[in-house]
């Protein structure tokens, strides 16, 4: 792995930017095309937001399951606002992804006679999750694909570095991509660029997202004039654990229940099915809660063995609670952004030479509620299918800066970060339920991306999926497959996708 100085301007046909599941991933397959790529990673490799994905990979391998059953999971799961098109794209691509991942090195977990142990969640009307290592995929995932990335030398890696801005330049008519700034100076020319930060669910007080998810790529490519969708809309995990320190917003993984583990409320009684969707599950959990005043609902997974989930179960351990003997003080918290940077089935942005991958992008697949898993097969999916793309493309020459072009770059300023009165107001105005007071006050948050969640949540005058408004609490078949687009702060529009 070549280090790169720390000023200055470097080439490379794809620029990625996010070193997850997903931007690992487009990296390497970049690379086996023989491309050279600069790899922008804020924090070390291996310690990103996929290194904590305890969910696997949803992918239709077993003999009773099938592409239509694996399609027709996903469109109830979304709510009538799954982009069909997206949809048939990642369930039929999945299999060959997870086959991929196994050929690069990846251990997913089998039985003792070699076939991969199939895990069931949420939603799921099957058993289809790949896991490795059970509630540890992604760690496993990230680190191996993380030490073929060291590897490759047409990898270059700017580790512990931001992106600041997106390049961009007139081509003729139109707009177009040319590159990422970074906020030690450096400057990379790329004939693409791929937007692969994560989502924004930490802009919520309450979450299970490491502190770092904030958007940063959605701003990115908003500066930079690309078209965003669906940001009202943020799943909230139903187990997450609460009132424990240090091990608050921890995610109890959704496989836990597909192994039988239940929740229980103040008295003991079961009060919701498991392993109902997870915007069901965390609506009964937050009625449950509000009614009785608890802070908590108890998940009992006493009679799970606990090898099969070994970090969940470390985890709690080490913060004093033994989940073989009591139960979890579990609620809900901001999990993930349907929404994002509106792409196409090639993960292209509406701006030229931009892409999005994984939580940064927004398709149109999970559509009002994700189904579990489906995200990291979607960052393998089309992380690939990005990479194709732009490397399909005739390749054109990478622009040249002037030192006073390059001064004029490092000037744009960087996204802004979320104070804690925003996060606060976030959980509160716009959590598991909203009504139009707590939203309209969210419009002058001095946060961008707080402001602009707030007014596509204000349009969508009715309740889908994870999006519940107190004051329209039942889905309007007027808004089936009907997102809101955001453009401009001030100006968003609304697109039906099929």
């Amino acid at each position: 792995m070549p280090v790169l100085p720390s000023a200055g301007t470097h080439e490379a046909d794809v620029a990625v930017v996010g070193a997850g599941a997903a931007g690992l991933y487009a990296a390497l397959c970049a690379a086996r095309e023989r491309a050279s790529v600069v790899l922008v990673s804020a924090t070390p490799l291996a310690q990103t937001a996929s290194y904590w994905a305890q969910g696997g990979l949803a992918a239709a391998l077993a003999a009773d399951d099938s592409f239509e059953l694996h399609l027709r999971d996903t469109e109830l799961a979304g709510r009538a606002l799954v982009r069909r098109t997206a949809a048939e794209t990642l369930v039929r691509e999945a299999p060959e992804r997870v086959r991929d991942l196994q050929a690069l090195g990846v251990r997913f977990d089998a039985d003792r006679f070699g076939h991969l142990a199939l895990g069931l969640e949420g939603g799921h009307s099957v058993r289809r999750v790949v896991h490795a290592g059970g509630s540890a995929t992604g760690r496993r995932v990230v680190r191996q694909l993380s030490a073929l990335a060291v590897e490759e030398p047409r990898i270059q890696v700017f580790e512990g570095a931001r992106a600041q801005a997106l390049w961009t330049d007139a081509d003729g008519t139109r707009h177009r991509c040319r590159g990422v700034v970074c906020d030690d100076g450096r400057v990379i020319a790329a004939r693409a660029v791929v937007i692969a930060t994560g989502g924004a669910a930490a802009l919520w007080a309450r979450t299970t997202n490491p502190p770092g998810s904030q958007g940063i790529g959605l701003l990115l490519a908003h500066a930079a004039g690309a078209t965003l969708a669906d940001l009202e809309l943020l799943q909230f995990h139903p187990t997450a654990v609460i009132g424990i320190p240090g091990r608050e917003g921890f995610l109890v993984t959704e496989a836990i229940r597909g192994e039988g583990a239940t929740l229980h409320d103040a008295s003991g009684e079961r009060f919701v099915d498991e392993l109902a969707p997870r915007d069901e599950v965390s609506r009964a959990i937050q009625a449950l809660l509000e009614r009785s005043g608890q802070r908590s609902v108890g998940l009992d997974m006493r009679a799970i063995d606990p090898a099969h989930f070994p970090n969940v179960v470390a985890s709690l351990r080490e913060a004093g609670v033994d989940p073989t003997r009591e139960l979890i003080p579990v609620a809900p918290a901001a999990h993930y952004m349907m929404g994002g940077i509106v792409t196409d089935l090639d993960a292209r942005s509406t701006l030229p030479g931009l892409y999005a991958v994984g939580e940064s992008s927004c398709t149109g697949l999970h559509g009002a509620n994700r189904l579990a898993s489906n995200s990291l097969s979607e960052c393998f999916v089309f992380a690939r299918r990005a990479v194709a793309d732009a490397l399909s493309r005739p390749a054109q020459a990478l622009p040249a800066a002037s030192e006073r072009e390059l001064a004029r770059l490092r000037e744009i300023p960087a996204p802004a970060i979320a104070e804690r009165a925003t996060r606060e107001a976030l959980w509160r105005d716009a959590g598991v339920v909203r009504n139009p007071e707590g939203l309209s006050g969210l419009l002058t948050d001095p946060h961008p991306l707080a402001r602009m969640i707030a007014r596509c949540a204000l349009a969508r005058t009715e309740s889908r999926g994870a999006h519940l408004r107190a004051d329209h609490p039942e889905r309007d078949p007027a808004f089936d497959f009907r997102h809101v687009l955001v453009i401009g702060e001030d100006a968003i529009s609304w697109e039906t996708w099929h």
